[in-house]
């Protein structure tokens, strides 16, 4: 890596943030620091969508190297590269198409680590400059602590050695899944620091019932990604092509062993054989079975949230978000798994990810007012609305 080469590809991620920051600039909010949280959110989620365009067009490796493009900056310096290693396999993974993907989403991601660095010193800067005065220890603490920008800082760096990792070690599945995780967890951390910048309105304190039930659903609910990103990383979507049954049977031949080995190279077992066939069914049974349960907990919960003041608005796009990804889920099996489809299912659990931190950040608002369940129930609202 040379320092050129470095400098135009950190050019490239200031170009993104700069677009981000003129969003924020021009708005009309007040409140600037929550604009810019609420900007690089809706980034991160576009980030995560065109990381799942890069994963199923089989763009991964379309540099494969890390962080240029064979040396360079971006795919016209590296065509002469890109187009030797094309004609020398052309349906390989290395196209001029997929490297400009995977630079694409490169530029995309050091944008988004470029808004998060701003985070974490606009949340510094504010926080030394309350002081230590009891006022300024009020505001740090509800407002601007910059302990939780500044963790979100150290684990994008760690999301960004996983997205080395994944080219490096050549989409190995366990690095690809795991990088995808850590992604969403990033989304959910955003969400979670964007809830706490916002207004809310006001929630009863009923629905501190609902504080462990929705953190219940938002561990299955990561389960459940965790499984759809090993069928994903594995390619074992069309592993199962008819629904209910698979291969005409409830519970078809499957590998359990060999498809949930983690520690293994991309179609192969941990002994560097073929990955067989009934492995990938394995894979994509249980991703199936398993979505069930998820999505009977979800609506379950969402019509809890349905019927509790504050949490109406959330469990209405819980039920919406569900049954579309049910739509989706059926439909990237009998429409053949087309691309445009795939992304969504995949943008579908992001947002289900999305709106299970919010029902788990408003129900523990509650808590405030009924740290002890059975309290008597009354609205609360929100004071974490930080003024300019």
């Amino acid at each position: 890596m040379t320092t050129p080469m470095l400098v135009q590809l950190g050019s490239m991620g200031l170009l993104v943030a700069l677009l981000a920051f003129c969003v924020v600039w021009v708005s009309s909010d007040a409140n600037k620091y929550r604009k810019l949280v609420w900007v690089t959110l809706f980034l991160t989620f576009d980030l995560i969508m065109f990381g799942a365009f890069t994963r199923l067009t089989d763009s991964g490796l379309g540099c494969p190297d890390w962080p240029g493009c064979y040396g360079h900056s971006n795919p016209l310096q590296a065509h002469a590269h890109i187009s030797a290693a094309q004609a020398a396999l052309p349906d390989g993974p290395v196209t001029v198409m997929k490297a400009w993907i995977e630079m694409t989403h490169r530029y995309f991601a050091m944008g988004v680590g470029v808004l998060i660095i701003a985070l974490m010193v606009i949340a510094w800067v504010r926080w030394l400059k309350a002081g230590n005065s009891a006022t300024g220890k009020n505001k740090q603490e509800s407002k601007f602590s910059p302990w939780f920008p500044t963790v979100l800082f150290l684990f994008v760096c760690l999301q960004g050695a996983f997205g080395a990792w994944t080219v490096t070690q050549k989409l190995q599945p366990v690095i690809v899944t795991t990088h995808l995780l850590l992604g969403l967890t990033l989304l959910a951390m955003l969400t979670w620091l964007g809830a706490r910048q916002s207004a809310h309105a006001p929630v009863a304190a009923s629905a501190a019932a609902l504080v462990k039930p929705a953190l219940i659903g938002m561990l299955l609910l990561v389960l459940q990604i965790a499984l759809g990103g090993w069928v994903s990383t594995n390619y074992a979507a069309l592993a199962c092509t008819d629904f209910p049954s698979c291969h005409g049977a409830l519970v078809p031949q499957m590998d359990f062993a060999n498809g949930f080995t983690l520690w293994r190279h991309l179609g192969m077992t941990a002994d560097g054989e073929f990955l067989s066939f009934q492995a990938l069914t394995a894979i994509h049974w249980t991703h199936r079975s398993f979505a069930f349960v998820v999505i009977a907990f979800v609506v379950w919960l969402a019509c809890k949230a349905l019927r509790t003041q504050g949490l109406q608005k959330t469990g209405r796009w819980l039920l919406i978000i569900v049954g579309l990804q049910l739509i989706t889920g059926l439909s990237t099996i009998f429409l053949n798994w087309p691309l445009a489809i795939a992304v969504a299912h995949n943008g579908g659990a992001a947002l289900l990810l999305l709106l299970l931190v919010m029902l788990n950040y408003k129900a523990r608002l509650a808590l405030r007012v009924s740290p002890v369940l059975g309290a008597p129930s009354h609205p609360i609202a929100d004071r974490l609305n930080p003024q300019p």
